[in-house]
């Protein structure tokens, strides 16, 4: 595994070390590295993600990259300098009070490392016990920014909706004195796109307005004609789940694609037919897909998920992010939730997506994004890369 660290100095958050020695396991092994120091001789993780619920097939994209990113992390042993890593999956089901329970009962068995999280809504739940509770958490797909420098407990896997913005903001010219419409669901995610274009966009001379649906929504004609009656210069969407395909059917049928510009982030595989023939007039940010990078981590993890029978996709990487994390953290941690969070401040590895760097002031994931285009061809639709946008070009601004 490449992987490398910078070498800055961690806040040291003095009442972990408390809990630390109230629940870690009580067994250790010689660090292999011969640096003298002990690690505990098993580590257990708790992975708590969306195995059902709105957002399983997230929270499977997510899980297959884990298990392939742990086995390549470790290079296929599952332990790291003589420390087993033990994982504990748990379904939340895309609900914040399941995965809180989850939570609490692995943290009360003595689990201090916590990751998963495809919902924004469930990451932000769990963010608050691993705060309250002072323990690792390295969450998944959720893209709210509000779980960067949440707490100091609290890291990423993925991007965030901010870099989605900016993403779309390279596509678009001189945006003083212009009207961007912000169409989404009414939930945390949509609600964190939303400030994020005001933010963003909003900085850069644009006024921004936003029509937000309740996800329990199935007819999406009024809302199109209300992003129309508008007259916006450009739409951003911001939109996940199933009743994708039913919301891109009505802002064609509404003719909104043809009056203006508009712009979205290009979900996953599944996601691609929904567009159908407004395909070729939407705009697409893009996250990640298969053939956007070209490296030998990101070969090698789809290598991998296909060999255990697994697609790569849009959110694949998020879990083989979090395993390459969670194993650094281990090893220069040696279970000590201090020294962890330490060790991925200012952390930069490679990644499917070539270099990432970890913030150290807000622990934001620094990467690089993507324009792409849908291609249609034998009846169906294949992405095609237009270009990489560079991690410092679309970075979120940082919290203080």
């Amino acid at each position: 595994m490449r992987v490398t660290k910078k070498l800055l100095t961690g806040a040291v958050f003095a009442t972990a070390a408390l809990v630390l020695a109230a629940c870690a396991p009580q067994a250790s092994t010689p660090d292999a590295s011969g640096s003298g120091a002990a690690g505990p001789a098993e580590i257990t993780v708790g992975v708590i993600t969306s195995e059902t619920g709105p957002l399983a097939s997230y929270g499977k994209q997510y899980l297959d990259g884990f298990k392939a990113g742990l086995d390549y992390a470790t290079d296929g042993t599952n332990e790291v300098n003589g420390t087993k890593i033990t994982i504990d999956y748990r379904d939340d089901a895309g609900d914040p009070d399941t995965a809180v329970g989850a939570a609490k009962e692995l943290i009360g068995s003595g689990v201090n490392i916590l990751a998963g999280s495809a919902s924004s809504g469930v990451a932000a739940a769990v963010a608050e016990q691993a705060g309250q509770n002072k323990v690792l958490f390295i969450s998944g797909p959720a893209a709210a920014d509000a779980l960067t420098g949440i707490n100091g407990y609290t890291f990423r896997s993925g991007r965030q909706s901010a870099q989605d913005v900016a993403t779309a903001g390279t596509f678009l010219g001189d945006l003083s004195g212009k009207k961007v419409t912000v169409l989404a669901q009414n939930s945390a995610f949509g609600q964190g796109n939303e400030a994020a274009v005001k933010a963003i966009l909003g900085a850069k001379g644009a006024t921004v307005d936003s029509v937000l649906v309740a996800e329990d929504v199935t007819e999406f004609t009024p809302f199109a004609q209300q992003v129309l009656a508008g007259k916006p210069d450009l739409v951003f969407v911001a939109w996940a789940g199933a009743t994708s395909g039913a919301m891109w059917q009505a802002m064609s049928q509404q003719g909104v694609l043809d009056a203006v510009p508009v712009v979205t982030g290009l979900g996953d595989s599944a996601t691609f037919g929904a567009y159908g023939e407004a395909s070729e007039k939407i705009s697409f940010l893009n996250y990640y897909f298969p053939g956007a990078p070209d490296n030998d981590v990101n070969t090698a993890m789809i290598k991998a998920v296909k060999d255990a029978g697994g697609t790569p996709d849009l959110f694949t990487p998020d879990g083989f992010n979090a395993a390459i994390m969670l194993v650094q953290a281990i090893k220069e941690g040696k279970g000590d939730v201090d020294a962890m969070v330490s060790s991925l401040e200012g952390f930069s590895f490679d990644g499917p997506k070539g270099k990432l760097t970890v913030r150290k002031g807000d622990h934001a994931l620094i990467q690089d994004m993507y324009q792409v285009k849908l291609v249609a061809g034998g009846g169906s639709f294949t992405p095609e890369l237009i270009k990489t946008v560079p991690a410092d070009e679309v970075a979120p601004a940082e919290k203080q």
